[in-house]
């Protein structure tokens, strides 16, 4: 943490003002660039109101919460969205977080479009002799087709009111395509597509700490949004380290791949990771690029983000070592 320095003096003895990169920590820089880099595009975009999903989890969180920074609570939307496999607590912890925000929350399960949408597909599957959706678990088609049917629901939202749809998703999912097209990457901006997980875990907690600072009356993330494993909820029981390694692992591979752009091999060597989980997690890097071309713009806040500061074709047959 960098502590506060007085402000500086020039030749005169005259105060000049102290630069904020030497008396601000990490974390606050990087809620005051997200907030004004989202606040700046909002307002010369023409937008004056966002909305977003909640689901109870750290991402959408934290959206949230920079959104309310930089529109005002009046100007935000919530909408939570539960499913089947919505636990009890992902509805609380969205109401705990609008009450927090004093943002107006409405609820809209997905269980009636749901079904609608599977007494549709379901015969088609039975036609081309294929199994019904979520007659066998894990399927991954059951689970992208709940996310895209909030989707649908958040997009008519949009539409209708004018608000701006915000999508939640941080780099460190973006990276390894953690994410459904035309489901929660619907949107028009992304404020934490340059944000790794743990650096949002790091803003969440550090927005509680500060909440004077950072505009706010009260802590604004409710703790058992912080404290429980990050889970998409598409499935029983999911949780995300069911299919990805711990995110202190992850966000590491993925700053040396991409920001650093070392290979396999110098990732190895330096970290004494498995070289086979390097490897798998490369390669989703590398094959989920046609996902990050489909996704809305971000706020850049590293030395490389996803889209024109990484530009690598999304068909290539060229491995890392």
């Amino acid at each position: 943490m960098l502590r506060a320095r007085a402000p500086a003096s020039d030749d005169s003895g005259r105060d000049v003002p102290a630069d904020p990169a030497l008396t601000e920590s990490e974390d606050e820089l990087l809620f005051r660039a997200l907030v004004l880099g989202g606040r700046d595009y909002l307002h010369k975009t023409g937008h004056r109101k966002v909305l977003l999903g909640l689901s109870g989890g750290i991402d959408s969180a934290v959206t949230c919460a920079l959104a309310v920074a930089a529109l005002g609570p009046e100007n935000v939307l919530g909408v939570a969205m539960p499913g089947k496999y919505s636990s009890d607590h992902a509805l609380a912890d969205a109401d705990d977080l609008a009450k927090r925000l004093g943002i107006r929350c409405i609820t809209v399960p997905i269980a009636p479009p749901f079904d609608g949408l599977r007494e549709s597909i379901d015969p088609a599957l039975a036609s081309i002799d294929e199994r019904a959706l979520g007659s066998a678990l894990p399927d991954i088609a059951e689970e992208n087709l709940q996310s895209r049917t909030r989707g649908t629901i958040l997009m008519a939202l949009s539409n209708r009111t004018g608000a701006l749809l915000l999508t939640t998703g941080n780099k460190s999912e973006l990276a390894v395509g953690y994410c459904t097209l035309y489901g929660d990457m619907n949107g028009g901006l992304s404020l934490l597509s340059d944000v790794p997980k743990l650096r949002v875990y790091a803003l969440a907690r550090w927005m509680n700490a500060h909440p004077a600072e950072a505009g706010f009356a009260t802590p604004p993330i409710p703790i058992s949004t912080i404290e429980k494993p990050p889970s998409a909820e598409l499935a029983p029981d999911q949780r995300d380290d069911d299919s990805l390694p711990p995110y202190d692992v992850l966000d590491e591979i993925v700053d040396r791949y991409v920001e650093r752009k070392q290979a396999v091999a110098s990732i190895v060597r330096e970290t004494g990771f498995d070289r086979d989980l390097v490897a798998r997690i490369t390669r989703l890097i590398d094959i989920n690029e046609y996902k990050r071309k489909q996704t809305p713009v971000g706020i850049k806040v590293t030395t490389v983000a996803f889209g024109t500061g990484r530009r690598v074709p999304i068909a290539q047959r060229w491995r890392s070592g």
